[in-house]
Order: structure tokens, then sequence, then C-alpha cells
């Protein structure tokens, strides 16, 4: 490859990542808007344990808190609150004694939900702006994007605030 095309491939990979960079901050908005949607229902460290137990199912409270990356106490703390709230339940764990199983309950998948179809509906307001054409040629793209860059799994998206659940 010769000097000139190694200037062109810079310029090209740069202006690509600035339209990466545009588009995350869109992204960021929109997940921004859901969660600040909420009003005062829940907090960003609540929404991530509900996310987090709607994605996974039944969990103790060291799941989340390792989940979380916190001391057992802090969870302790996020989790009464939603208990109080009405948004989670604790209950005996069937499979052992010692601990404490924690669910959501209607209300709180209902948050989760509400949460995931903002986010939905404000990225179909956003397609919808765009050529069917330029859609269509989106999804491949932004498929491939997210295979190279390793997408979080499936069982880890909650820690972003995301649900796989449809």
């Amino acid at each position: 490859m010769t000097a000139p095309d190694m200037d062109g491939d810079a310029a090209a990979l740069a202006a690509e990542v600035e339209a990466v960079m545009l588009a995350a901050r869109v992204l960021v908005a929109v997940s921004a808007q859901s969660v600040a949607a909420l009003d005062e229902t829940v907090t960003l460290p609540q929404l991530r344990v509900l996310v987090m137990v709607s994605s996974r199912g039944q969990l103790n409270l060291g799941a989340v808190a390792a989940g979380l990356g916190v001391h057992a106490s802090n969870a302790t703390r996020t989790v009464d609150r939603l208990v109080v709230a009405g948004l989670m339940s604790r209950s005996e764990d069937p499979t052992d004694r010692r601990h404490l199983a924690l669910e959501l309950t209607a209300q709180g998948h209902a948050v989760v939900e509400k949460v995931m179809n903002d986010r939905r509906a404000a990225i179909a307001k956003i397609l919808a702006r765009m050529p069917s054409s330029r859609r269509r040629s989106l999804v491949p793209a932004l498929r491939a994007f997210a295979e190279a860059g390793g997408e979080v799994p499936a069982d880890a998206v909650w820690s972003l605030g995301w649900t796989t659940a449809r």
C-alpha cells in the first residue's frame, strides 16, 4: 500500500469513527430519556437490578451484589427499596433456605417493559425518518459492528440497563 492510500484509509477510518460516535450519542440519549421518563419511580442502580432480575430470572442477594459489583450491604439497601416500592418480592429460596429468592413483581416487570418499549419506540421514530434504502443497509452494518465489538452476551446486557426480553 502506498503512502497516499494509507492517508486515504486513515481519513476514511476517522470519518467512520466520527459517524459511530454520532450514532452512539443518539443511542445514549434514547437510553437516558427512557430512564428519565420514569421520573422518581426508580434510580438508575435500581433499574439495573430490575433489568438484571428480569433478564436472568430469580436471583439471591449475593448474585445481585456480584452482578452490580458492590458489597452485599449496598445491594441489600437497593433491594429493600425495590421491595418497599412493590417492584420486587423476597421469599425463602426453595433450593437453599439460607438465601432469599428475589423476583420481580408484576409492577416491576411493567417498569422494565415500559423502559424497553420506550427505547424501541424512540428508535423506531428515528428509523422512520430515514429512507428505507438506508435502513436496509443499516441492519447488516450494525450487526457486523456488534459482532466485531464482541457484543455484550445476552446474559450480561442487564448491566447496561438493557434486556433481551421482547
